[in-house]
């Protein structure tokens, strides 16, 4: 079995880039290989990062990380991921690989995946510090850390793809708050406008603090989908989020949604109803963590009782401060919706207290309930009722026979409509 290993990957190896190097057939010096693609190799860098969004990611189920890499999902190619934390290489055999893709050695396209915001680096060097950084160098006598903003500028050109990962990725987040001493900004502030990847894309991003594993795994799904040339590019906004994730506000799939449109809002955590008035700022925020849910489509902020606090947004955090306060906006929605509230409220009850009644327990005058005593509706009620049915059925024929020639071929009648027959007669 050993000699069988060792047949199929030379050894020794200083890196797992450089075993898929040797195994895969090598594309022509300065071309990426053309598909359809058997590898990818995903290099993920980690700048002013709390490890969250790894984390999210860890848990994704449609489809999950584990699944991309072994390369299961029918028609992508095997995803070679390579990690800080989730190698099984460390210290200059993992640094190896980045300095193979550098040098255009990969027998494989490669996409560059930033976790977290990236820090002026200048800022740091003036006092011979860094911010954040992957491997070292002999700079003279001197061994300096690589800054991890450095690998992005280097690969960023030569990668098929760079997708920014979280909100301090996309937009800068919380590291690049107000009065930030790091001078953080986002992948796509920090490669330009004019960013293009070797295959023509600007930076996609996947906003989320921590973001949706599921969304980033979906993502990355259809963009392989792209690179193997057996589907289209997916659609993204202007901002570069993936169109089909994040065009609908929190709001608007809120599990929480039906009670801001009749006028009732959650006093304090814990209540049920909507939580605008609490600081929930669901309604002007693009997520779908209420429909998509945090992990497994379970949980989600508002799901769970939380509020929206705009981490997906652009001008979160300084924009959306300060937290756990009513957003000043929705003191005129609310109010309007307290105002159409109190009327659409006590119609609906209406509309429902008939709704649950079957027709017979109306010719009875009495519902045969074991379980309690439920009062018949009073000659106001009555009278709304049949005006709504009025309008019901303007444009429809009521349910039953209503004509005594619409009988049975035997001559029987059905005596609920014989009776309904005789009383229109």
């Amino acid at each position: 079995m050993v000699k069988v290993l060792e047949q199929a990957i030379p050894h020794p190896l200083s890196s797992q880039a450089e075993a898929v190097w040797q195994l895969e057939p090598k594309p022509a010096p300065g071309e990426l290989p053309q598909g359809p693609l058997r590898i990818v190799h995903a290099f993920w860098l980690a700048g002013m990062s709390c490890d969250g969004c790894t984390i999210a990611v860890a848990g994704a189920t449609s489809p999950a990380v584990e699944d991309l890499l072994a390369g299961t999902v029918p028609g992508l190619p095997k995803v070679v991921l390579h990690h800080p934390v989730l190698s099984m290489e460390a210290g200059d055999e993992f640094v190896h690989n980045f300095e193979l893709a550098d040098e255009g050695k990969l027998a494989a396209p490669f996409v560059i995946i930033y976790e977290g915001s990236v820090a002026n680096e200048e800022l740091a060097k003036e006092t011979g510090g860094y911010w954040a950084a992957l491997g070292v160098r002999k700079v003279g006598d001197e061994v300096q850390p690589i800054p991890t903003a450095e690998w992005l500028r280097r690969l960023a050109p030569k990668a098929a793809a760079v997708i920014a990962i979280g909100t301090c990725a996309t937009w800068g987040g919380v590291p690049a708050a107000y009065g930030n001493p790091t001078g953080a900004m986002s992948v796509m502030d920090f490669l330009g406008e004019g960013y293009r990847s070797a295959l023509g894309l600007p930076v996609i991003n996947i906003p989320g603090c921590s973001p949706i594993g599921d969304n980033f795994t979906e993502t990355v799904a259809a963009i392989l989908l792209f690179l193997q040339g057996l589907g289209p590019l997916p659609e993204f906004d202007e901002l570069g989020r993936p169109a089909w994730l994040f065009s609908e506000t929190v709001h608007q799939q809120c599990v929480r949604a039906g009670f801001y449109e009749e006028g009732t809002f959650a006093e304090e955590y814990g209540d049920k109803e909507c939580l605008v008035e609490i600081g929930c700022w669901g309604p002007v925020v693009q997520c779908n963590i209420t429909s998509r849910g945090a992990i497994n489509h379970m949980g989600g902020c508002m799901n769970t009782g939380g509020i929206c606090i705009g981490c997906t947004m652009p001008g979160f955090p300084d924009r959306f401060s300060p937290f756990y306060q009513r957003p000043p906006g929705s003191m005129l929605s609310t109010y309007s919706s307290r105002t159409v509230g109190s009327f659409v409220r006590p119609l609906r009850r209406l509309t429902m207290r008939f709704q649950n009644r079957a027709p017979a327990w109306d010719s009875a005058g009495r519902v045969p309930s074991g379980w309690g005593h439920v009062d018949e509706p009073g000659a106001i009620a009555k009278l709304v009722h049949s005006l709504y049915e009025k309008m019901q059925f303007m444009r429809a024929k009521r349910p039953g026979r209503d004509r005594p020639e619409l009988r049975y071929p035997d001559g029987y009648e059905v005596p609920a409509v014989r009776i309904q027959w005789k009383d229109k007669r």
